[in-house]
């Protein structure tokens, strides 16, 4: 715990902008070519702040996972999730929708066809280890979760424990995913669990970090063996701050499957692409939507290398 983290400088990790379904561009800002994961968090998506007004906004088919969790966390919107267990449920600026796939699951989501005219929020992964990664699926939806006000700083844990705060969801690594909204200008110091490598993605607003400046829509990875984080903000901003534990196993990342091999990859995806519907033995069926689930690209033609976090492959 004491001694000098391997990854202990910063590194800015600007996003890439992805469409997402048929009406939803996303910032991508996890894998990096500079830094694949930040503790399990394995996939990062920013989207927004868009206005959504007459229009569909999120629109994603049912689609296949494994091997990993999704965290939806809104800052602006609706979106409702459904999921081959039978899961319906629209979450709001506030509240999480945490899906453990497992050894599979399918999920969709969409906008609301009643919906506000802003949408804002994060689509996150987390890797799961290899002693759940072959588990059944679930589905968690948390309305209230623990937070505290700060002086003008409200900080609400969304994953994991961050100082006495624990939020209920559910994961299988040491990890924390906490926001940070600021009301005004201020500047302060975040304590940290040196055990943990960090990073801090800026949502909106403007905000210095470790004495880095950045713009929303950008990740700042800022390494472990830190037991404290600088922040300032100019103005009203929304961080969110990402954590956990080194994540040591070697990962093959392809479309939406985590695996641990090409062999993995490809019996996922034949798996998936099997029966009327998609995938109905292995993933299930998401009913209750209008679209079809979406079919898998073709593979590449070279095997899938797996990488540990650093990007070496394995």
């Amino acid at each position: 715990m004491g001694t000098a983290p391997e990854f202990a400088d910063s590194v800015l990790l600007p996003g890439h902008d992805v469409p997402l379904g048929r009406y939803t561009t996303v910032r991508r800002l996890l894998p990096h070519r500079e830094r694949r994961m930040i503790g399990a968090w394995c996939f990062v998506d920013h989207f927004g702040p868009d206005d959504v007004s007459g229009r569909p906004g999120m629109q994603v088919p049912p689609h296949p996972h494994s091997g990993l969790q999704t965290v939806t966390w809104l800052a602006e919107g609706l979106v409702e999730h459904r999921d081959s267990l039978g899961s319906q449920q629209v979450i709001a600026p506030g509240q999480l929708n945490l899906m453990t796939s497992g050894h599979g699951i399918a999920h969709a989501e969409h906008t609301p066809p009643e919906h506000p005219d802003g949408m804002h929020g994060l689509q996150l992964w987390i890797a799961l280890p290899e002693e759940a990664r072959h588990g059944p699926a679930r589905f968690e939806h948390h309305a209230a979760l623990p937070s505290r006000q700060d002086g003008d700083v409200t900080v609400t844990v969304v994953i994991g424990g961050f100082g006495d705060m624990r939020s209920p969801a559910g994961v299988h690594s040491p990890l924390l995913g906490a926001e940070l909204v600021h009301r005004a200008a201020t500047a302060y110091t975040l304590d940290l669990d040196p055990a943990f490598e960090h990073g801090v993605l800026v949502m909106s607003g403007g905000a210095t970090v470790a004495g880095t400046p950045l713009s929303p829509g950008s990740l700042l990875y800022v390494g472990g063996g830190r037991d404290r984080l600088d922040i300032a903000v100019t103005g009203p901003a929304r961080l969110f701050l990402l954590g956990g534990e080194p994540f040591d196993e070697p990962l093959v990342m392809w479309w939406n499957f985590v695996g641990r091999s090409h062999d993995d990859i490809v019996r996922a995806r034949a798996q998936w692409m099997a029966g009327e519907p998609y995938g109905t033995e292995r993933f299930g069926i998401v009913d209750g939507c209008d679209a079809g689930p979406l079919p898998a690209p073709e593979l590449p033609s070279v095997r899938l290398k797996a990488r540990d976090r650093h990007g070496h492959t394995h």
